[in-house]
């Protein structure tokens, strides 16, 4: 199987994007979705990642890498811990080195296969709000330049199309690739694996839920099936 891209694919919004876009510019049949399992208390993710690639016509894999759960703590491992993010610290959802771990792997596959070209959602706006240290550009560029090292191959490229982009933005960006509606009901976002509007609580809900209001709210064309609990939150 050869390939040009590899998306690393949650099942959430903006890695769906991220699919969408590699679709768009390598066609369906150049494109894999690698989705990771670490045990993920929103596992549900997963199963949605598996519709999402089937709704876009690309092929799907899937990495086991529930070991992270021997080897370090994260209330996003397992069920059993309750959310906190306090005043001044990382949130205890932050799994340290997740990010860079899942674009090392998908970056060795993406080369086993001939891609030059991986694709990450990570958002800048999720470090500033969140805690989240592994998903700024800088940080990509580093594990990019560790690749093309790995690959002896100067042209491997670590994509972060979302990168700078607001939650109002991503919204805009599927608006205009058609696929947002769809996303809408079907991506889960939420760290409780609840989907559409999520738990409303964690910060992953927070963050997606206020810039989908202001971004529906601007555009009433826009259906999806809990539009009027989204316009009706509290910011």
């Amino acid at each position: 199987m050869k390939k040009k891209s590899v998306v690393v694919h949650s099942g959430g919004m903006d890695s769906s994007l991220c699919l969408a876009l590699a679709v768009q510019e390598f066609g369906a049949g150049n494109v894999l979705s690698l989705s990771f399992d670490y045990d993920q208390r929103h596992s549900e993710e997963l199963g949605r990642a598996r519709l999402i690639s089937d709704y876009f016509k690309v092929d799907h894999a899937e990495l086991n890498l529930t070991c992270l759960g021997q080897i370090t703590e994260s209330a996003l491992i397992g069920n059993d811990k309750k959310i906190e993010h306090k005043s001044g610290q990382a949130p205890n959802t932050l799994v340290p080195g997740r990010n860079g771990l899942m674009a090392r792997l998908a970056g060795i596959h993406a080369h086993s296969l001939g891609a030059q070209v991986i694709y990450m959602g990570v958002m800048e706006l999720e470090g500033a709000n969140s805690g989240y240290r592994d998903c700024s550009r800088a940080y990509m560029d580093i594990v990019q330049s560790a690749l093309r090292l790995d690959f002896a191959d100067q042209k491997f490229e670590i994509r972060t199309p979302l990168v700078s982009m607001t939650k109002k933005q991503t919204m805009a960006l599927g608006h205009n690739l058609g696929c947002l509606e769809f996303l809408l009901e079907t991506t889960i976002t939420c760290y409780e694996g609840i989907a559409k509007e999520g738990c409303q609580k964690c910060p992953a809900c927070k963050l997606r839920n206020e810039g989908l209001k202001i971004f529906s709210l601007e555009h009433p064309e826009l259906q999806f099936s809990y539009k009027a609990k989204i316009q009706n939150l509290v910011s």
